[in-house]
């Protein structure tokens, strides 16, 4: 059982190559919009002059307008034109746009904004601008808080350009919960951490006193489910996230609990329980009450995940020799395997979508976060390495973070994401030390 429950990734994903096609309007009505096709073209480059600072705040204003164009070029959707090349210069957000300036850089798009700060009231505001139309996109939008709360108002700015020109929603102001690593390899101290979708604003969530593994939230983001080690084995944890309170998820079946997930309304837990050497799945109330087992089978079966209409669930299972992916029910019955490739399949995760798997692959020495159709069909792998596992959704399903560890006795594990066309390099998630098991909340409220 032990290689199942050391793969900590169960996903990654693939689906319909996404291209970026910033298209040149071609009449009056035209609009500036990326769209997903199956080509491979260039990010659509985009001008970002530093927002004004309408009453103070110069330095927040340079600070916001440098993580909004950090938000948009993390994607891969869009390349920023540096200001070194740009010609004009914005003193005052409601100064007429110079259009032919902005075109002279090749600029597609334009985003201009402002800042004001009054003690420690924030307010951000922001327009987009489509160039080679010379309109501006939609309404202007603001947002209001403390200046304590500037990263979230950036990362809101984002999201907003982010839809506005691709019609998907974003995913830049969201949080991410991951298993904090120290220490030597054969020796690590593991604690639960929440921060930012981009590694920012690190925080622990409990001490490093007993193992904790494949934190995962909530539907709505309160709430964290976890696997403890506390009391000597492994036992489902639930974590209210504002105030840190945790409890025991109840008498649940069998000498070992682990894999725990939510289903879509937040209602019920899935899991995995081991009794007598055998290893099933089950699903429970979050309130508690009784478990009932959805597989009986002599095999190993594990990483339940829910489809997001929780009509289905996902999971992985040796049921047949070797590692291989299923799908049933959501109240048990008879699982297909969809998995039909070589190497070993685990650690699937539905996609918010729903329309593909992602998971962990071992093949030919390496490991891989791919994904494939929920029927099993168009498999992709998005990258190889020593060790890639756990893959993890963004909120807008484009998006898969995982864990990449690193070979030899002082190998390190750090977060990684990638986008599911797997047409840029995976990007390391910059947090303190060392990280594994990552899991994305929704958007943030």
């Amino acid at each position: 059982m032990r290689k199942f429950l050391t793969m900590r990734v169960r996903a990654v994903l693939v689906m319909l190559a996404l291209a970026v096609a910033g298209l040149v309007p071609q009449g009056a009505d035209a609009q500036l919009r990326l769209r997903f096709t199956d080509g491979v073209i260039e990010p659509m480059p985009f001008a970002l002059p530093r927002f004004v600072a309408e009453s103070g705040g110069a330095e927040m204003a340079s600070q916001i307008s440098a993580l909004v164009a950090q938000d948009l070029v993390n994607s891969g959707l869009f390349r920023e034109i540096p200001a070194s090349a740009q010609i004009s210069r914005v003193s005052s957000f409601d100064a007429p746009v110079q259009f032919e300036d902005w075109r002279a850089v090749n600029a597609q798009a334009l985003i201009t904004g402002a800042v004001s700060v009054q003690g420690t009231r924030l307010v951000v505001k922001f327009r987009l601008f489509d160039v080679f139309n010379g309109q501006q996109m939609g309404e202007g939008l603001q947002f209001a808080g403390t200046t304590q709360s500037w990263r979230r108002m950036a990362h809101k700015v984002a999201d907003a350009v982010y839809a506005r020109i691709t019609g998907e929603t974003g995913y830049f102001d969201s949080r991410i919960v991951f298993v904090s690593e120290t220490g030597p390899k054969n020796a690590r101290a593991k604690r639960l951490a929440v921060a930012d979708y981009d590694g920012a604003g690190m925080q622990f969530l409990t001490d490093s006193r007993s193992i904790v593994l494949a934190p995962r939230f909530s539907p709505t983001g309160d709430r964290i489910l976890y696997t403890s080690y506390e009391s000597g084995f492994p036992q489902i944890v639930l974590m209210d996230v504002a105030s840190g309170t945790r409890r025991s998820l109840g008498q649940l079946p069998g000498e070992m609990t682990f894999a725990p997930r939510f289903s879509p309304n937040g209602q019920s837990v899935v899991f995995s329980s081991t009794q007598g050497g055998n290893t099933d799945i089950f699903v429970m109330p979050v309130g508690g009450g009784q478990a009932t087992r959805l597989t009986s089978s002599p095999s190993i079966e594990t990483a339940p995940s829910f489809s997001p209409d929780g009509s289905q669930i996902v999971f992985e299972s040796d049921r047949t020799g070797g590692q291989q992916i299923y799908v049933m029910s959501a109240g048990g019955g008879e699982p297909r395997r969809i998995s039909q490739g070589r190497g070993r399949y685990g650690t699937p995760v539905w996609s918010p979508r729903g329309d593909l798997i992602a998971f962990t692959k071992q093949l030919d020495g390496r490991f891989h976060i791919g994904v494939m159709r929920t029927d099993g069909s168009e498999e992709r792998l998005l990258t190889a390495s020593f060790l890639d596992e756990g893959p993890t959704w963004a909120p807008n399903g484009r998006v898969i973070m995982f864990t990449r560890e690193s070979a030899g006795e002082a190998g390190i594990s750090a977060l990684f994401s990638v986008d599911i066309t797997g047409r840029n390099p995976p990007r390391m998630v910059p947090v303190q030390g060392g990280a594994s098991d990552p899991a994305w909340s929704p958007l943030l409220p």
